[in-house]
């Protein structure tokens, strides 16, 4: 191998969703000197169209696909100690439906769920699962009179694109680069060396480059093959099936904070869950997906399907017009041959190119509970292939902000709620789940709303505006109110123009203070 010198970097990531972000911190971790690029926002584009849970996967039982269960309910409680700011614990309830799935089926499931996470875990945070009667307890009040029994169960809520933007700042924290709204144009071999030259164009500027790198990881995620394919690399590379899930935003639909399961009569199951306080999600979806990624939206018939199925259920009844958001993305699953696309595999399969002696690794599927595994994997297989011993340090590392003690939130929480006691409790518990200790970066030394900046409207600040760009890439109206917060489903109309017309001045100001 050429001398380390010689390359600007030793890992390239190209797609700065989940996957391409938990690689890039892993191998940035072990020492490795890594770039990631991302030709959108990080997170732009599925995985923060997920339906944000951080899983086992009860219904993967169903396929049979125990072992992708036992690795996510072994990431499930690793991810949850390593952000307990953007992770919790949620209660899920699944009524029981005559015609349906017979309940000792599903019993026989939460057994095996059960059983699955004993295993793995001498002391569980989780509960355990149980069956509920639903005329003594108050989890069918809901639910329509024909509900009369049910079962519950704990798996975890995610804010899947804060996620994916945390493993990003942990990279470059730690001496790594992230280059967002920069594609990659070209991936070439070095002629007459090893290493590969991987061709950039910033799409917002419009510089071009190039640069020499000992390895590279492929996680386009929709993108993945097309990648390969346009730089002639694509032969006997595993097939991609392109699949679209859906989801609504709907005015609460009861004040339970558990989230429910719904059955639905083709054999799928449909989420119903708590939402930003005063919402409830809906989904999802599976079709397939033929069209460009870049146009992916849902359809009318998914918005029918998703409403027949809360409507199915729940005593309190929406239509199309209750519809407040509504997103949607592209899953890239492994093409196993099933025809039956809800049953395509959700496991990743990691294809390691053999006509190169450098290492060029493309990632195919995956999910958002097991990124974090997926990115040790091929961390390892890069490290082999370029002679580095070093051990994966993820599991016990935790992201940005999540460094609480004791992995503690609630006690982080009630602290810092007295803490700044000159801020209304709903916005400091807004920071506080957002950014964890990092909050503190850009409430350090106020001591009244007014050190926080200008006020744009609806307790949103200058000064997080101004640590979102400077601190977690954002570039745009829509990566702040909706992928770094959630706000564009709590602003008013008014907050939105202000803010949108002084984001140009403040990239400007964060790019003079920083350059």
């Amino acid at each position: 191998m050429s001398d380390a010198a010689s390359y600007d970097y030793d890992l390239c990531v190209i797609g700065g969703g989940i996957n391409g972000a938990g690689i890039a911190r892993d191998a940035q971790l072990r020492g490795l000197k890594v770039l990631l690029v991302e030709a959108q926002d990080l997170a732009g584009a599925t995985s923060s169209a997920s339906t944000k849970l951080i899983h086992g996967g009860l219904r993967y039982l169903e396929t049979y696909e125990f072992g992708l269960v036992r690795k996510s309910l072994l990431e499930r409680e690793v991810l949850l100690k390593a952000a307990p700011h953007i992770i919790w614990p949620m209660t899920f309830v699944l009524p029981h439906e005559k015609g349906l799935r017979p309940a000792w089926i599903i019993r026989l499931g939460l057994f095996l769920y059960d059983l699955l996470g004993n295993r793995l875990f001498k002391k569980r945070i989780l509960k355990k699962s149980g069956s509920i009667d639903f005329k003594i307890k108050g989890e069918g009040n809901p639910l329509k009179e024909n509900y009369k029994k049910g079962f519950c169960y704990t798996d975890c809520w995610a804010d899947d694109a804060r996620l994916v933007v945390l493993n990003a700042v942990d990279v470059r924290e730690r001496g790594g680069d992230v280059l967002t709204r920069t594609a990659v144009t070209h991936l070439e071999p070095r002629k007459n060396r090893d290493g590969w030259r991987v061709h950039l164009k910033n799409l917002y500027g419009g510089d071009e480059g190039h640069i020499a790198v000992r390895a590279v990881v492929n996680a386009g995620g929709p993108w993945v093959h097309s990648i390969l394919v346009n730089a002639g690399l694509a032969e006997g590379a595993p097939g991609l099936r392109l699949v679209q899930g859906s989801h609504i935003i709907v005015p609460k639909i009861h004040d339970k904070n558990q989230a429910y399961i719904l059955q639905q009569p083709d054999g799928r199951i449909v989420f119903a869950i708590p939402y930003e306080h005063k919402y409830t999600l809906i989904g999802t979806t599976d079709v397939v997906y033929e069209g460009k990624v870049t146009d992916v939206q849902i359809t009318e018939e998914e918005k029918t399907y998703l409403i027949g199925a809360a409507n199915r259920a729940f005593k309190k009844q929406i239509l199309l017009k209750h519809i407040i958001w509504t997103y949607s993305g592209v899953r890239a699953l492994v093409d196993d041959g099933e025809g039956n696309i809800s049953r395509v595999t959700r496991d990743y399969k990691l294809y390691l190119d053999p006509n190169h002696k450098s290492p060029l690794l493309s990632v195919y599927g995956g999910k958002l509970t097991t990124y974090r595994e997926l990115a040790e994997e091929a961390v390892d297989l890069i490290c082999k292939k370029l002679g580095i011993k070093k051990k994966c340090a993820t599991r016990l590392t935790p992201l940005p902000g999540g460094e609480m003690l004791g992995g503690d939130f609630d006690a982080f929480l009630k602290n810092r709620i007295a803490y700044y006691d000159f801020l209304p409790k709903d916005l400091v518990m807004r920071y506080a789940r957002s950014y964890g200790l990092c909050m503190d970066v850009f409430l350090d030394g106020a001591k009244s709303p007014e050190d926080l900046g200008v006020h744009y409207g609806d307790h949103v600040y200058e000064a997080e505006i101004i640590y979102l760009i400077a601190h977690e890439f954002a570039q745009d109206i829509d990566d702040i109110i909706w992928r770094r917060t959630k706000l564009g489903l709590h602003i008013s109309q008014e907050t939105y123009d202000a803010l949108s017309a002084a984001l140009p001045g403040l990239l400007e100001g964060v790019k003079n203070v920083t350059s």
